[in-house]
């Protein structure tokens, strides 16, 4: 608040960038308010654990906030007239596509966060089955039902398992899409999505079937940030193109 202060009272601030600022401190604000909401959920009697619910809404803010930060560094890093130029040459459909990506990658971390909420990475060290089956055993045991999708390791593993391969083949599409564009850093920014979709993939697996060691879960989070990261710069790439030579450019 007193850097953003200091910066306004100075007049430092580029212009039109005065709201999108404070806004990215008002999220903090809130973060640490729910911060607290969490937290008081594990000082309750008998709590020994905060309420995954509130953990995963906790880190959904935190890569909201990421999130807008890495879009503003994007965006500011760029001229204002280079941007609008830009926007011209971009490509809707894998501006739509990208959309859809990136809300099925914050699904997927959300749903990441109730899982090590209530430790349900540890349950079923096997891959692709769960305790020898597809389904894992007792799915809706907990009365009433919807605890099940909070609480219940085997469904939240579950649920966050079909989560993780939709993204994983939506993820095959639209980078398939991406390679009829024109642009060859759209391109190359789709594709580093791509590998790094299949790096996660491959550090979930290796993340359930060692039990939720925490090296390798520490590892497979620092993947979703990641992930994130180079989705967000897809997504902005395929709406903001960087200019290119006739010759880079594919017909």
């Amino acid at each position: 608040a007193l850097g953003f202060a200091g910066f306004a009272v100075t007049r430092k601030i580029p212009k039109g960038w005065t709201g999108r600022l404070f806004l990215v401190g008002v999220l903090g604000g809130l973060q640490g308010a729910i911060g607290w909401w969490m937290v008081s959920s594990g000082l309750k009697g008998g709590m020994t654990d905060v309420a995954s619910y509130r953990l995963a809404t906790h880190l959904g803010l935190a890569f909201i906030i990421f999130g807008t930060i890495t879009w503003y560094i994007l965006k500011i890093g760029r001229r204002s007239a280079d941007l609008l130029t830009a926007r011209r040459a971009g490509d809707a459909r894998l501006w739509r596509l990208s959309n859809v990506l990136m809300g099925l990658a914050f699904l997927q971390i959300v749903l990441g966060a109730l899982v090590a909420g209530i430790d349900a990475g540890r349950g079923y060290p096997d891959w692709p089955l769960m305790a020898g089956g597809w389904l894992p055993p007792d799915m809706w045991q907990l009365t009433p039902i919807w605890r099940n999708l909070f609480e219940n390791d085997g469904t939240v593993q579950f649920i966050h398992r079909m989560s993780g391969y939709v993204l994983f083949l939506f993820g095959v599409y639209v980078w398939w899409r991406s390679r009829g564009s024109a642009n060859r850093r759209t391109r190359a920014a789709f594709a580093m999505v791509m590998g790094m979709l299949v790096v996660q993939m491959a550090l979930g697996i290796a993340t359930v079937m060692t039990m939720a060691m925490a090296h390798v879960a520490i590892v497979h989070q620092l993947g979703a940030v990641l992930m994130w990261v180079l989705i967000l710069r897809a997504r902005f790439l395929s709406r903001y193109p960087f200019a290119q030579s006739v010759r880079e450019a594919r017909p």
